[in-house]
């Protein structure tokens, strides 16, 4: 069996900024990777290059930020004032929120605060970083009707 749309896909990766080589996460004496293949569950470019990949297959592949988790883009940063915070007895940098996006939700990182306004950010944090994926493709096989149904795995923690 070959690695094609609705596919559950377990493979072991570690992706690393192809730049630095620094490790951003890896699988490798953990959890391996379960996904469902044509569902955009993965970033295009390493989508794309599993495709057709059996059991056993290694593979390398460089993904551009393009084709990986977008180019940064500015005029996702904005200035919000901290009353838009309610509840939030304590806002700091580094913090994290779901906001209501364009298309639906969004996370926005806390990137600065001065006095009464609170920079965020919604790019995400490897947005213009190229990656390189490492790994081995460990199993493949044909989706459930209610895996297709949802767009993605159902396991133990699956909440449907």
């Amino acid at each position: 069996m070959t690695i094609a749309d609705k596919k559950v896909v377990t493979i072991e990766f570690t992706v690393k900024n192809a730049d630095t080589n620094e490790v951003i996460e890896s699988s490798v004496g953990g959890e391996p990777l379960i996904y469902l293949h044509g569902f955009n569950n993965l970033v295009p470019g390493l989508e794309k290059e599993l495709t057709g990949k059996e059991v056993g297959d290694k593979y390398e592949v460089n993904v551009t930020p393009e084709e990986g988790y977008g180019v940064r883009d500015e005029a996702l940063v904005q200035e919000v004032p901290k009353a838009a915070f309610e509840g939030v007895e304590d806002v700091t940098v580094g913090m994290e929120f779901t906001a209501d996006g364009p298309s639906g939700p969004v996370v926005v990182e806390v990137t600065k605060i001065e006095g009464e306004m609170v920079t965020i950010d919604s790019n995400h944090p490897l947005a213009s970083i190229p990656l390189a994926f490492t790994g081995e493709v460990q199993e493949i096989r044909d989706a459930s009707s209610d895996e297709l149904e949802h767009g993605h795995i159902h396991g133990p923690s699956c909440n449907h």
